[in-house]
């Protein structure tokens, strides 16, 4: 190739470089390992912000919880969906999201896997730069089940929540009365039905000003895709401090 051509093929790669690398956001792989015999380990993807490494502020925390079709080993499977498939398109969020992986045969609304998902957050605000003030979940299916198993747990852990297609342990339904809650659902939903979150949603919205719940109609158990491809939820989600 002649010094010329080079020059061309260096321009135009600087060029989309400058055009298409802008606003990436940084992924990396690690893991939680237990402190006890009532967790388990979990290996998860963290995504920071882009303008995270040249910044000395800190950042919102968004903790993404998959359904049980990602379930495994490789981490890789959690891009199939909600925050990670965003960001693996192109998409930049102004916070540092963990996605932790559910082993195969677990459940996110276990107890051992509550556990360990609130102290994954601990963890992660120990070695990032985390606003304390402004963490957050959500999730879909089974993920959307973790969501509310955690909120409910430990109440004050998240800022807000956006659960989508899950449920919920009505006993103690009454300690999400003061949490900002987003709850998504489809009418035709035939794995997780919808009086699920219907029946949440009744429960707490004489008490609770900051609940809303959306209906897809016409829609079965995919009402995630839909949810995350809102950009409106995330400008609900962070509008919230605790």
């Amino acid at each position: 190739m002649s010094g010329g051509c080079l020059r061309h093929v260096l321009l135009i790669v600087f060029i989309l470089n400058l055009i298409y690398g802008k606003g990436i956001m940084k992924e990396m792989s690690q893991s939680y390992r237990k402190n006890n015999p009532d967790e388990v380990d979990l290996d998860y993807l963290i995504y920071f912000p882009e303008k995270y490494e040249n910044s000395t502020k800190t950042f919102p925390l968004v903790l993404f919880l998959h359904g049980v079709g990602e379930r495994g080993k490789n981490l890789e499977d959690i891009k199939i969906h909600g925050i990670p498939r965003k960001v693996n398109e192109g998409s930049t969020f102004p916070f540092i999201c963990i996605a932790p992986q559910c082993p195969e045969e677990g459940y996110w609304d276990r107890p051992e896997y509550v556990t360990s998902l609130i102290n994954l957050i601990k963890e992660v605000e120990q070695k990032h730069r985390i606003d304390l003030d402004r963490i957050y979940g959500t999730g879909l299916s089974m993920g959307g089940l973790g969501t509310l198993a955690m909120a409910i747990r430990e109440p004050e852990l998240f800022a807000a929540i956006i659960p989508i297609c899950g449920g919920a342990d009505m006993e103690e339904i009454d300690r999400l009365e003061t949490l900002p809650i987003w709850l998504f659902h489809g009418d035709r939903d035939d794995v997780i039905p919808l009086d699920n979150s219907i029946e949440i949603y009744q429960a707490l919205r004489s008490k609770n000003k900051d609940i809303l719940l959306t209906v897809y109609a016409d829609v079965y158990h995919d009402s995630w895709s839909q949810t995350y491809d809102n950009d409106n939820i995330f400008k609900w989600l962070l509008k919230y401090k605790k």
